[in-house]
């Protein structure tokens, strides 16, 4: 009974920390996929960095990346990908609330971002390289919360079991 509660929790407000690799992309905009392009960055100044991540906060369009789970004509754009095959994706409204810069690491770049559901951080990731008039990728990527679920407040699966009165060998 309590799958049906599913939808509620994706749809909450989410939060993440993860990476964007600047001066390359992959088709896939993540680590999944090879590099395919690689782009300058002498010009990228923290300032620079700092400024963009103002363009991105509010209500904004994105494009999903072509390897998602979204389905067109039945099939999974994923799929198509894998393929090499290519199709139109509709860009869809995000709201971005919080984008964070935590730490640079050139060509590294650290960040927290809150976001609505629909939001996809790999797209973020890609965007945000063309924003700075290069090209970038997610390197790293961590759900850190949705809703009122905190990962600062997770506990582990042994201590979840123990809170229930399991023992190692009833987990099974």
């Amino acid at each position: 009974r309590f799958t049906k509660k599913i939808e509620t929790y994706q749809a909450q407000h989410k939060e993440y920390t993860g990476t964007i690799t600047l001066g390359s992309t992959t088709p896939s905009y993540d680590l999944e996929t090879q590099i395919d392009k690689t782009f300058p960055t002498e010009h990228i100044t923290t300032s620079m960095i700092q400024e963009t991540t103002k363009k991105f906060i509010g209500e904004i369009d994105q494009v999903p990346p072509i390897f998602s789970a979204i389905k067109k004509e039945g099939k999974r754009l994923y799929e198509l990908a894998r393929q090499g095959k290519t199709t139109e994706i509709k860009s869809r409204k995000i709201t971005i609330s919080e984008f964070e810069i935590l730490a640079l690491d050139f060509p590294n770049i650290h960040f927290r971002v809150a976001c609505s559901k629909g939001t996809y951080i790999r797209s973020l990731a890609y965007d945000f390289g063309k924003a700075l008039n290069s090209g970038s990728h997610l390197s790293a990527l961590r759900r850190t919360k949705i809703g009122d679920f905190q990962v600062d407040h997770a506990v582990t699966i042994n201590s979840f079991l123990e809170d229930f009165g399991l023992e190692a060998d009833e987990k099974n």
